[in-house]
């Protein structure tokens, strides 16, 4: 009985795997207001005693705010207070904020959340009146101006909220409900043209 020839099979390509931003490319323009996706950022969530936040802030490369709905920016990254020992650090530059933190001896938790959240930039004279259909802040510029942050609401849904300029906003929420929120705020955009 002849043995049957072994078929010799190829190899299988390695799959590659792109992670796609949530909503990427989606905007909204109104007369009065934009709704778009912003790109991708290093983000992380931390935690810390006062007697930690100067070597943090030293480690970061931007002083921590200690003021509530306070920001701090400097090159390309931002630090946002959310509560007495909790801030919400964005890094647009590529830098990682996260091993920045991970080089500080004082007691503190910080952890990368750049897959959880997503980035929307609402901007134009309308941009307040668009967060506002949904947001119960108040975002007047005596209440809410430029630099102020701010852990709320929109319709359902917890983001994080940024006056980043008297007529630009950034929007941070988790990308389970990025959908939701964008399409909150291209209502809210719509409404504001009105």
């Amino acid at each position: 009985m002849a043995k049957a020839a072994a078929k010799k099979v190829a190899p299988a390509a390695s799959p590659s795997v792109e992670r796609r931003p949530a909503l990427a490319g989606r905007s909204t323009t109104a007369t009065n207001a934009e709704v778009e996706i912003l790109p991708p950022a290093e983000r992380i969530s931390l935690r810390a005693p006062e007697a930690s936040v100067a070597a943090l802030s030293k480690a970061l490369g931007v002083t921590l705010p200690i003021k509530p709905k306070t920001s701090v920016s400097k090159a390309g990254r931002t630090a946002l207070w959310l509560g007495p020992d909790e801030w919400f650090v964005i890094d647009e530059a590529g830098n990682d904020p996260l091993a920045a933190c991970a080089t500080v001896a004082a007691l503190h938790s910080a952890v990368g959340v750049s897959h959880r959240n997503i980035a929307i930039a609402v901007t134009g004279a309308g941009a307040a009146a668009t967060i506002n259909s949904g947001c119960p802040q108040d975002l007047s510029l005596d209440a809410f101006p430029v630099g102020a942050a701010s852990r709320t609401i929109l319709g359902k849904a917890e983001i994080v909220l940024l006056r980043t300029a008297v007529d630009a906003f950034r929007v941070e929420c988790w990308r389970s409900f990025s959908d939701y929120v964008f399409t909150f705020l291209s209502e809210g955009a719509r409404d504001a043209a009105v």
